[in-house]
């Protein structure tokens, strides 16, 4: 009995449909599920060194786009969906390994409290790199996650949970790109589309 091309035909077909590599949408969709999952491998294995100031700026060195930069709402997103939540699993097993009418371990007691700072702080204002801004981005790109005196070469926003469109510069930057494009930015830029405001922070 000759063979059943349909099958064959079924087959090539379904591949075809897994695999699109021109796909625009696809490779998006790619891209970010993979960066989100290695932000999250990222987080989980540095437990023991929380709270460093090159361990903070390492999770957003690796949060770099592959080109260009970020916009407002995606860096909103990493902030919200990635860094606050990179806790959640160890928290909700700390949770279900206490028994009914046992106190939270130390652990758990740890761990709530600092996601409900983080929390806060992301409301009330949080400082990050400006991962929207280019020259800022091209620099941060070069940081050997070691060196934290590198960091006050680039440029820093203030972000906030409870007004996403608010960006405050807290830090110009010192490099001399950076400095340069300063001018072109004034004080409006262009997120998706949309127009914000730009206020600039108080020198000190």
């Amino acid at each position: 009995m000759p063979p059943k091309p349909a099958k064959k035909s079924s087959t090539t077909n379904k591949k075809e449909k897994i695999f699109h590599p021109s796909s625009r949408k696809a490779g998006q969709l790619a891209r970010k599920a993979l960066r989100k999952e290695k932000l999250q491998n990222l987080a989980s294995k540095r437990t023991q060194k929380q709270g460093s100031t090159a361990d903070f700026f390492g999770f957003f060195y690796h949060a770099i786009p592959e080109e260009g930069a970020l916009t407002l709402e995606e860096l909103h997103g990493i902030i919200r969906d990635v860094w606050l939540t990179r806790h959640d699993k160890e928290l909700e097993e700390e949770r279900a390994a206490r028994r009914k009418g046992r106190p939270k371990s130390t652990r758990e007691v740890h761990l709530e409290d600092l996601k409900m700072r983080e929390t806060e702080l992301y409301r009330t204002g949080m400082e990050v790199v400006d991962l929207t801004h280019e020259p800022t981005v091209e620099l941060f790109r070069q940081w050997d996650q070691k060196e934290v005196a590198y960091l006050d070469l680039l440029r820093f926003i203030r972000i906030f949970s409870n007004d996403p469109a608010r960006v405050i510069v807290s830090r110009p930057g010192k490099h001399a790109l950076i400095v340069s494009s300063t001018a072109k930015d004034a004080t409006v830029t262009a997120v998706d589309d949309t127009t914000m405001a730009i206020d600039e922070a108080p020198a000190t």
